[in-house]
C-alpha cells in the first residue's frame, strides 16, 4: 500500500515497536485507568489482520490491531491503533470508519449469534507532530445538532 500523505520514516518504527504484545500490553497500563486494566488478561493478547475490504470491495489497511480477553466473561476487547504525524481535524470520523469496518469484518467471521452484541473497541491515534492536536477527539463534536424534530 503507498503511503498516505500523513506518513512520516516514523510511521514504520512505530508500526515495528507496536507489533510486540509487550509494548500494546506497556501502552495500555501507562494510558489507561488501573481499575480497568486490571480486568484484562495479557496472556490472551493477540494481532488480528489489518487489512479490510468494504462490502463494495475498497480496501481498508490499519495499522495495528490487537484483541485481549476481559474480565470473567472474557469478552473481547479490540485495540485499534492508528498512527498520525499530523493534525487531523476530521480524525475522529477516520476512526469511526475503521471502527465500522473493524465491526463488519468481525460479523462476517466471528462465530457471533443473533442477540450477541459486538465488543468494545478502544480506538488510540498515537500522534506525533510537532504542534499541539487541535482536531476534536469527539465525532459528536464535528456534527451539527439535529432539529429536535429529527
Amino acid at each position: 500500500m503507498p503511503k498516505s500523505k500523513d506518513s512520516t520514516p516514523f510511521d514504520t518504527g512505530y508500526k515495528l515497536l507496536f507489533s510486540n504484545p509487550r509494548m500494546v500490553k506497556d501502552l495500555l497500563e501507562g494510558f489507561i485507568k488501573p481499575e480497568w486494566i486490571n480486568e484484562l488478561d495479557f496472556d490472551t493478547l493477540e494481532p488480528l489482520k489489518a487489512s479490510f475490504a468494504t462490502d463494495d470491495l475498497r480496501e481498508r489497511h490499519d495499522d495495528s490491531i490487537w484483541r485481549v480477553k476481559m474480565g470473567p466473561d472474557w469478552l473481547y476487547l479490540y485495540l485499534l491503533i492508528e498512527f498520525q504525524s499530523s493534525d487531523d481535524y476530521f480524525m475522529a470520523c477516520r476512526i469511526m470508519t475503521y471502527v465500522g469496518l473493524l465491526y463488519q469484518d468481525i460479523i462476517r467471521h466471528e462465530p457471533l449469534r443473533k442477540g450477541q452484541k459486538l465488543p468494545p473497541v478502544l480506538p488510540i491515534v498515537l500522534y506525533s507532530g510537532t504542534r499541539d492536536w487541535t482536531g476534536p477527539i469527539n465525532m459528536a463534536d464535528l456534527v451539527h445538532r439535529p432539529h429536535p424534530g429529527l
